[in-house]
């Protein structure tokens, strides 16, 4: 039985590191390049395992040489893959990242087969036996089924629905969830008019605001916590491994105002390395928060 249970995409990373970003009939230059595991769940699963976390993930992955690699990638963090689906004759999801000298990041890419996972092929017990479930972009219907399984057996359930939020409805999901995670453009699409039946003020929303730090709103305070002072290499994953330390925090039975501090390290940490399975260590975030100032 896992501690955590991260639902969503599987993906195998390519990090290009370029001058700057190309414009229409421009060009750029490729100085770096770097391969690894991605995906939000898979980032978020394999940050929690660094976080001493017992996880586990559902996804999906196709049976090529990318998806052996990610597979592999997984398994030497400490994820237990018994919910990763490997779909046969199938290509895994493969995204280009490209990363600027601030450390900004824009994303090519297909979407292969990490959506082939349907409500149907839910393990319902898994859901039911974990003590928490985090739930990032992949069908709406996966999300919602997965986010209602686990409310109603009380396993708390968080969602990062990412940058598809205003593409897709996950009113199912983000009602069951009772933490939600947003940056702030994504923010301001959860409170457009298609999600006015899932009300916000009831539950715990987590604004991230990059490399300005975070907030938290809770149903009765608001904790704010200015980030940390860091040289951002990569951002690419920081978002992920902010999630991963809040939820393991929590789990942990910290309070939220210790659980923002956490993943605020743990997504400074991320920044100022270079690729998408950068998370820290529990040790090293704990060198950082003894060492590090705030901003």
């Amino acid at each position: 039985m896992e501690t955590v249970l991260t639902a969503g995409h599987v993906n195998w990373d390519v990090t290009l590191r370029v001058d700057r970003f190309p414009e229409a009939d421009g060009e750029a230059a490729i100085y770096d390049q770097h391969r690894s595991g991605g995906g939000s769940a898979a980032n978020v699963a394999a940050a929690l395992a660094g976080l001493e976390v017992d996880v586990g993930l559902i996804g999906s992955v196709g049976d090529d040489e990318n998806g052996l690699l990610a597979r592999r990638d997984l398994e030497e963090a400490g994820v237990s893959l018994d919910g990763l689906r490997v779909v046969a004759g199938a290509n895994t999801a493969v995204k280009y990242l490209l990363v600027d000298d601030d450390g900004e990041v824009a994303v090519l890419g297909n979407d292969g087969v990490n959506e082939a996972v349907g409500p149907d092929d839910i393990d319902e017990r898994r859901v039911r036996d974990a003590d928490h479930v985090h739930l990032t972009s992949q069908r709406p219907a996966t999300a919602g089924a997965i986010a209602t399984t686990a409310s109603d057996a009380g396993t708390t359930v968080s969602f990062d629905p990412g940058r598809r939020l205003s593409d897709r409805d996950y009113s199912e999901a983000l009602s069951a969830a009772d933490i939600v995670f947003a940056n702030d453009r994504e923010r301001a699409a959860l409170l457009e008019d298609e999600y006015a039946g899932s009300p916000f003020d009831d539950r715990i929303v987590v604004i991230k605001h990059g490399a300005d730090g975070a907030a938290v709103h809770t149903p009765t305070e608001t904790y704010t916590h200015a980030g940390f002072d860091i040289e951002a290499v990569d951002t690419v994953g920081s978002g992920d491994a902010f999630a991963a330390g809040f939820i393991a925090k929590l789990v942990d039975s910290a309070g939220v105002e210790d659980a923002l501090e956490y993943a605020n390290a743990c997504g400074a940490l991320t920044a100022s390395e270079r690729g998408a399975r950068t998370a820290p260590a529990a040790q090293a975030v704990a060198r950082f928060l003894g060492l590090r100032p705030h901003s």
